[in-house]
């Protein structure tokens, strides 16, 4: 057995592989691993009985079936193969378990432990609770997919950060904003979609990595979609919440913020009106009596011309109160997000600028939440760029619980045509130091609770997936949805480690294939990076859609993403002396980093500084050298991505190879493009010559 595709066309092998992203299970044939492995997994013990303690039952006996052509049986023994269950269910003393060991782990930890008694050989797949029982059984399965050895298991785990949550970007009518893998999986011409599989399909692949939450609707909640939280669509969205409760992950809605008028009937949603708060403590009502374990709200309000309580003079503290105090008899919290700013810009003025936005709407308001608020907050101060600061609202909060969001969908960064593998840069964003309360300061200390002692703390991220067969357009970009999982589980968790896990479970052990996918994956982000806009300056994109090439697309714009070029040079002045101060957002020592144009580092020199194109780099070159050597470089490096995946051509079942090798051929077209708008663009404003004489129209 396997994943299966559903409702598509066909179900050929190849593309099975594609659908089945790093759950393969593939037939293992190598004798040495069938007697190594075989006679731990040949019978079970299950101790408990919970729905998510089915689905790691029925996740072990498909995947033993398919590995090993196998079946397991069911025993009432302890002395079974595994012994799977809560600890509490369980007899940890007959398998030598110290209670010290398990009193520290949180409850969605685990442990797993082979014990070898005389000729009986026993698995043990123990959670704290079910939950961790599940992630027990996924973390074998990896070990066996990638090679490991489980006959002499000691392994005590658990996730890092409490919230590990997808926000889907899936609209009623079956579009997804910012969505490059096709249509929604949830939903199909204004009604739920009836392919319930694919959904608990989903739910396996999150759960797999340690995802524990998920809001399953756009967080620009629109007119139908403001419906979910009524009688018509609520009992669809307890069916997906059964499939997602099944594997330990909690369901989300994101909300309108005027609810209260559009469904309500209501004069107003002013978060102080009585009526407006009584509408939302019948309306949380209704939802738990039909979701039971519903998770709560996300929020996007005041931003982008959507909805929230400036309309009535409130502030944000004010605005997610009302709503904190209608989830909290059910243990719901409220995520609300931190994307706010003026969207009207004047490009003529520049003192606005977008990037002070959040901490300046924020910062004032820490200890005024109620403790079931989240705040979450983008990585960088813009939105997903390629590369930019981290946001300096973390840890400028310590009263104030906050989650990091980061962006799977690759809507800056190639939406998954172009290849660029995030986990590199997510693990930059994760260890920056911020300083907020001294060295060692770092993001993922802030967002997994441990430096202030949130009570809500974690990490969400925009989902990547769509109904396309392999769920992410391009295949290899399934590394990124499961590199998400396992850094929101574990932070530091290496990106070799990561990566390497991923393609072996993926693609197998194929040595050749490996070092290929491995070398393309961890040279990507810097290869987009080459030919993309240069040293943090950002955006220089197609406005709208956001794909491709067009460096004042939105210069002239109300978006507030400018780069101010002129014939002298280029880069937004953000200091303190001469921009618009945002440095000063940062604790010391990163404010007089990055304020200082000598210290500021080349890689964000555009975000922080403007410069004449001569200045010189630290490299050495000039900006203007370095814009044009980066973006002939960046060209030279996809033919160069192309070479080495034809290497391994007829390594890889056709499906994924034709589907990642045609995706190479987009990337090229991009990477052109950039190139020579990008190197054009600039020659004629400098008037300065490459210095090797390269063609720039």
């Amino acid at each position: 057995m396997s994943i299966s595709p559903v409702n598509t066309t066909t179900n050929k092998l190849t593309e099975a592989k594609g659908y089945n992203c790093w759950l393969q299970y593939e037939k293992i044939t190598d004798h040495r691993l069938i007697e190594s492995f075989l006679p731990w997994l040949s019978s079970i013990h299950v101790a408990g009985s919970s729905v998510i303690i089915d689905s790691a039952v029925e996740e072990l006996q498909t995947a033993v079936y398919s590995m090993f052509d196998s079946e397991i049986t069911y025993s009432d023994s302890l002395d079974a193969s595994i012994v799977l269950g809560a600890l509490n269910e369980l007899d940890v003393e007959y398998f030598n378990i110290d209670n010290e060991e398990i009193e520290n782990i949180n409850e969605e930890g685990y442990i797993l432990k082979s014990v070898t008694k005389g000729q009986r050989k026993t698995l043990l797949a123990a959670g704290k609770t079910d939950k961790g029982a599940l992630y027990a059984v996924y973390h074998l399965l990896r070990i066996i997919q990638t090679g490991g050895q489980i006959n002499n298991l000691n392994i005590i785990e658990a996730p890092k950060n409490q919230l590990r949550m997808v926000n889907q970007w899936d609209n009623i009518d079956g579009t997804i904003e910012r969505g490059y893998s096709g249509q929604s999986i949830f939903y199909q011409n204004g009604e739920f979609t009836g392919d319930l599989q694919r959904i608990k399909d989903y739910a396996r692949l999150l759960s797999s990595t340690g995802i524990n939450a998920i809001s399953i609707n756009n967080v620009n909640v629109w007119d139908v979609e403001t419906n979910l939280i009524t009688e018509k669509y609520l009992p669809e969205v307890s069916k997906v919440a059964d499939i997602f409760r099944a594997y330990g992950i909690q369901t989300f809605l994101s909300i309108n913020y005027a609810s209260p008028i559009q469904l309500g009937g209501l004069g107003t949603a002013d978060p102080l009106d009585a009526e407006v708060k009584h509408f939302w403590k019948t309306k949380v009502e209704e939802i738990y009596r039909i979701v039971p374990d519903f998770g709560g709200f996300v929020v996007k309000a005041d931003s982008e011309n959507r909805p929230g309580p400036f309309s009535y003079n409130r502030d944000h503290a004010d605005g997610a109160n009302v709503l904190a105090e209608a989830l909290e008899p059910f243990n719901g919290v409220v995520v609300w997000r931190c994307f706010v700013y003026n969207c009207r810009q004047d490009w003529r003025d520049r003192s606005t600028d977008r990037a002070k936005a959040a901490y300046d709407n924020f910062k004032p308001l820490d200890g005024k939440f109620k403790d079931n608020v989240i705040l979450q907050v983008k990585n960088g101060p813009m939105d997903f760029q390629v590369r930019e600061p981290v946001s300096p609202l973390f840890g400028a909060m310590p009263n104030t619980n906050q989650v990091l969001e980061f962006q799977v969908a690759q809507e800056y960064t190639g939406q998954q045509k172009d290849l660029c593998y995030l986990v590199p840069q997510w693990k930059e964003i994760l260890d920056f130091d911020t300083y907020c309360k001294g060295e060692g300061s770092t993001v993922k200390r802030i967002v997994d609770g441990s430096l202030y002692k949130y009570k809500y703390s974690g990490i969400a991220a925009v989902s990547n997936i769509g109904d396309d067969i392999n769920w992410t357009g391009n295949t290899l970009a399934q590394a990124n949805l499961y590199g998400y999982g396992r850094l929101t589980w574990n932070p530091d968790l290496s990106s070799q480690e990561i990566t390497n896990e991923w393609i072996l479970q993926t693609f197998g052990n194929d040595p050749e294939v490996h070092e290929v996918v491995y070398r393309m994956l961890m040279d990507s982000w810097p290869v987009y990076e080459n030919y993309n806009a240069p040293l943090g300056v950002g955006w220089m994109i197609n406005p709208g859609h956001h794909y491709g090439p067009n460096v004042d697309g939105y210069e002239y714009s109300a978006w507030g993403t400018y780069h101010f070029s002129d014939r002298d040079g280029i880069g937004v002045d953000r200091t303190v002396e001469s921009g618009t101060a945002y440095t000063a957002q940062y604790f010391s020592p990163n404010f007089e980093t990055y304020n200082n144009l000598e210290t500021c580092p080349d890689e964000l020199l555009l975000f922080f500084h403007h410069v004449p194109y001569t200045h010189q780099l630290k490299s050495g070159k000039t900006v203007i050298q370095h814009i044009y050597d980066t973006h002939f470089k960046g060209v030279d490096q996809v033919r160069e991505l192309i070479e080495r995946w034809e290497s391994i051509e007829g390594k890889i079942d056709e499906y994924r190879y034709n589907n990642i090798r045609n995706r190479f051929d987009l990337q090229l077209t991009n990477a052109r493009e950039w190139r020579d708008k990008v190197n054009t663009y600039f020659y004629r404003k400098s008037g300065i010559s490459d210095e090797h004489n390269r063609t720039i129209y």
